[in-house]
């Protein structure tokens, strides 16, 4: 298991990552911050990525999360 940090932005035009610094994500999330939706595309987008399970262990109504990947 590991641990990323992850800033969000939503409503932007596509999901991306903008940067990455220090060991956090910056991310352009696509969908709105509305009944969960942006937390579903981020762990979309995290799973596609980099082709592991992740799951939001801190952050569910932030822009600030922690998501944890299985190794």
């Amino acid at each position: 298991m590991f641990q990323k940090r992850i800033i969000v932005k939503t409503n932007k035009e596509k999901t991306k990552i903008t940067k990455e610094e220090n060991g956090t994500i910056y991310l352009d999330v696509h969908a709105p911050a509305h009944d969960n939706k942006a937390n579903i595309e981020i762990l979309k987008f995290l799973k596609k990525k980099y082709k592991k399970q992740f799951k939001i262990v801190k952050g569910l109504k932030s822009k600030e999360k922690i998501v944890e990947g299985s190794s």
